[in-house]
């Protein structure tokens, strides 16, 4: 089957040839890790098959973190250590957006703009838990994924279309936080975190107000101000099936290689999802919208798609076995019963041998030009 590098590598060079001089730096350096992935460009793997002796060479890998062949472990990883860290409490999906007239601007600012972007919607979360109406404190702990595409027709989840601009950032918010001397856990109402209308209100201000510091405001349509800005706060459970749907795309960019089913000289051909009932479909583009549309989601350099806040943060001066055991008190139950989850370690399995399926071992690591960067070969074992 075509992979995602399969499709840059027939038509990144004709991209190139035609927009290279007004590419950002960053496009170009994901463009030549990805059509180098695994070829024996960027060096070689040396791995020895000690059952039958027999020796493979495996391009390496480029790591970056747009590449679909590289981030699989990663996205495990995560998964499992956020589902350990789920707690006892109702979750809620809060995701947000910028109108259709604001996105051109984003895509021509996106470090700002992506910034912003979390730090308006945050901000919203934090100021509008903490009325007495609804959670009555702002130590809250919780995370967002930004997220850049979706389906043409599809809604904000589901359907992704690589070809389709659709910035958006998804918070996962637990329903409750800790109270402000930091004694109980205060609990959200059922089913219910924030007012979505006030949200949104709030959230376009703190929008506007970035953009203003960011001296982007000129360059904006009044307009865009008096239109109604999405904020949408749905009730997801205990959490694990949105953790589930997120993962895949945490740790990936725009488009994963099974969902391409054709690359010729012109066209892609890949497979959209749409987020309602309608089934999958397939749709073709040219080359260049392919490759276009793939590089319009990579991030600005050391720009995180990832952002924690409060208690989830690795930096809280609040630890979260703390808050899991007011939580607990909270609930009721005995802390001295409960056991604290811990996520299982996720073993790589090891790479087989393609000849006799015996486990194999990396012994040598060459880099791009042939030069030996690690060696360390099998013991020799006299049978005779």
């Amino acid at each position: 089957m075509p992979s995602v590098a399969d499709a840059l590598r027939q038509h990144a060079d004709g991209y190139l040839h035609q927009y290279g001089e007004r590419m950002p730096t960053e496009h170009k350096r994901v463009l030549a890790a990805i059509t180098r992935c695994r070829t024996g460009a960027l060096g070689f793997l040396r791995y020895d098959c000690g059952p039958c002796r027999r020796t493979h060479w495996v391009g390496r890998s480029c790591g970056n973190r747009h590449c679909p062949n590289c981030q699989s472990d990663k996205t495990q990883v995560w998964l499992a250590k956020r589902t350990a860290q789920l707690l006892p409490v109702p979750y809620f999906l809060v995701t947000l957006t910028v109108p259709e007239a604001l996105r051109k601007i984003v895509r021509a600012n996106q470090r700002v703009c992506y910034q912003a972007l979390f730090d308006t919607g945050s901000q919203t979360i934090r100021e509008l838990a903490a009325g007495r109406r609804f959670i009555g404190t702002d130590r809250l702990g919780f995370f967002g994924a930004l997220h850049g595409h979706r389906s043409p027709i599809g809604g904000l989840v589901g359907g992704r279309d690589p070809t389709v601009y659709h910035p958006h950032v998804h918070f996962v918010v637990p329903g409750g936080g800790v109270s402000q001397d930091g004694s109980c856990w205060q609990a959200a109402p059922a089913n219910f975190l924030l007012p979505e209308k006030a949200a949104s209100i709030v959230y376009r201000a703190k929008f506007r107000d970035a953009m203003r510091e960011a001296g982007l405001l000129d360059q904006i349509d009044a307009k865009v101000w008096k239109q109604k800005w999405v904020f949408d706060v749905e009730a997801v459970g205990d959490g694990r099936a949105t953790l589930k749907y997120l993962a895949p795309y945490v740790y990936r960019a725009a488009i994963s290689n099974n969902r391409i089913t054709n690359v010729d000289e012109s066209t892609v051909t890949y497979r959209v999802t749409p987020s309602d009932s309608r089934p999958p479909y397939s749709r073709p583009v040219s080359g260049h919208e392919f490759v276009r549309g793939f590089l319009q989601h990579t991030l600005p350099r050391n720009f995180h798609r990832l952002r924690y806040y409060g208690f989830a943060s690795p930096n809280s001066k609040l630890q979260f076995a703390w808050v899991r055991m007011l939580v607990w008190f909270y609930l009721g139950w005995c802390y001295w019963l409960a056991r604290e989850a811990e996520p299982e370690p996720i073993e790589k399995p090891p790479v087989r041998c393609a000849e006799c399926g015996g486990a194999m071992q990396l012994v040598a690591i060459t880099d791009g030009s042939g030069r030996l960067l690690y060696n360390h070969p099998l013991p020799y074992l006299d049978s005779g």
